[in-house]
């Protein structure tokens, strides 16, 4: 794999290379967070909706959290928004956001978005997160890797927006765009390989373990 440019990858119609590109995601897992990530790629929806304030605040503190912000920096000025926020607003307020995440996400995704970003330390690049781990059929995590990795890619219809964006701060609209992207590879992917197996998620993930 490390032998082929990730422009090679996207217009592979090798099932094998995109396979062993998803593969190269978990082998970038470190120990420490396998099982972490392992219960995360297996969520069910239903946990997160049957969970009351308090709960659903510390799953976002204690897994989400800390699956996407593994920069121990990163990670402790996010949660300390977050504490934050649940200090302020008490566990009923997470309620609300959660259930207006459920009530739009699936439906639109600027809407998703724009309700998981109601949670404080959370931007684009962290609501996509959390978006993709609750709905991997619709939403893909977005954020300056993926940019990056879209540019690499020659004669993408969508080119001239990419190249406008700053993949540090990513706005609604461009996140939109980016999982639209992932979608449409996920849609390509099934119909190309006669299967059902890709989702925005999984081409997400595909990305980032691409070569290594």
């Amino acid at each position: 794999m490390n032998e082929i440019l990730f422009d090679d990858l996207w217009k592979s119609d090798r099932q094998q290379d995109w396979q062993v590109a998803l593969a190269g995601y978990w082998r970038l897992v470190k120990s420490t967070h396998m099982e972490l990530e392992k219960d995360l790629d297996q969520l069910d929806p239903s946990r997160i909706i049957e969970m009351d304030g308090e709960e659903w605040f510390s799953w976002l503190r204690d897994d989400y959290f800390r699956w996407k912000y593994t920069a121990p920096n990163r990670l402790a000025t996010t949660t300390m928004h977050l504490k934050k926020q649940h200090d302020e607003l008490g566990a009923d307020h997470f309620i609300k956001i959660r259930d207006d995440i459920f009530g739009c996400a699936e439906s639109n995704v600027k809407d998703g978005l724009e309700a998981a970003m109601q949670i404080r330390g959370l931007g684009t690049a962290g609501a996509s997160g959390l978006l993709s781990l609750v709905f991997p059929k619709i939403y893909g995590t977005v954020d300056q890797f993926i940019v990056k990795r879209l540019l690499e890619v020659s004669d993408l219809p969508q080119m001239e927006e990419l190249v406008k964006m700053n993949p540090e701060s990513l706005t609604v609209r461009q996140g939109v765009l980016l999982i639209e992207i992932m979608s449409d590879k996920a849609d390509d992917l099934n119909r190309q390989f006669d299967t059902n197996e890709w989702n925005p998620r999984k081409v997400d993930m595909a990305m980032w373990g691409f070569g290594r």
